[in-house]
């Protein structure tokens, strides 16, 4: 079992920037890809970024490629999302998901942390 908790969220004004930290506890993910996603009010859960289990490969939503970066630390064993030119429509509870296989689609991820709330002021 991974045990995933996310923080560094907060409120911020558009512009501004944040860096989302995802600790993981319980097993290794240096052989999981990770993920975020994130969930607006009223809407559904949606992709934001994966990188593999080395840190080699990435890929972005097009809502936040070139202002949002994945990164991760396998001797920390956490993931990190730097979050850049933040935007109203960014706000969101950001999750983030272990998994297999770097993948956009939730299915593809085993285990979820309980989400960090970031709120971006226009």
């Amino acid at each position: 079992q991974v045990q995933l908790v996310e923080s560094g969220g907060g409120l911020v004004q558009a512009g501004g920037s944040l860096r989302l930290s995802c600790a993981a506890s319980g097993r290794t993910i240096s052989s999981y890809a990770m993920g975020w996603f994130r969930q607006a009010p009223g809407k559904e859960r949606e992709f934001v970024a994966t990188i593999n289990w080395s840190g080699g490969t990435t890929y972005y939503a097009d809502s936040v490629k070139g202002r949002f970066t994945i990164s991760r630390d396998n001797a920390k064993n956490t993931v990190y999302l730097q979050m850049n030119s933040l935007k109203p429509e960014d706000t969101a509870v950001y999750y983030c998901a272990a998994g297999k296989v770097t993948s956009s689609r939730r299915y593809n991820y085993d285990y979820w942390g309980q989400g960090t709330q970031v709120t971006v002021s226009s």
